[in-house]
């Protein structure tokens, strides 16, 4: 798995809806700001979040987004799957998106025995990881002090 420019362009609007989660929204233009994303580039990423049912968004001109779910129910693995596609490095060990490898026998070949350690140990972090906790250290490294729309990951 590599995360591309849009899977952590969708993580980092999501930090900035997570830090400041309510019933408000964030206009858009703030959060491109915010976080130095081309404002086109972030409409097409918040709309495919809001298909995946992750945000939701608020037209006119108070308009702007917010997270559908509350921070604790919104995984790592759930965007980066969205986004990104399959958690895994080949996908001949990918549970939800495999595909048959090129090796002439998968159970005896030793590169995908590793891959699908490397699959499983990305998978335990992601899928235990919430926007919540990625929030809280956000927090922490910024000290108490510090304004909710000035950070970066």
């Amino acid at each position: 798995m590599k995360l591309s420019v849009r899977g952590e362009y969708a993580l980092r609007a999501l930090i900035v809806l997570g830090l400041d989660y309510g019933p408000h929204v964030v206009p858009i233009h703030t959060i491109a700001r915010l976080q130095n994303i081309p404002q086109k580039f972030l409409e097409q990423i918040l709309n495919d979040l809001r298909a995946a049912g992750i945000v939701e968004s608020k037209r006119g001109v108070a308009g702007g987004y917010r997270l559908k779910q509350k921070p604790e129910q919104v995984t790592l693995a759930e965007v980066i799957r969205y986004i990104e596609g399959p958690l895994a490095p080949v996908s001949c060990v990918s549970e939800r998106f495999y595909d048959r490898c090129t090796c002439p026998d998968e159970s005896k070949c030793g590169i995908r025995s590793v891959m699908k350690e490397v699959r499983e140990a990305i998978v335990k972090i992601l899928e235990s990881m919430t926007l919540a906790q990625v929030c809280e250290r956000v927090r922490k490294l910024q000290g108490e002090q510090a304004n909710v729309w000035d950070y970066v990951i």
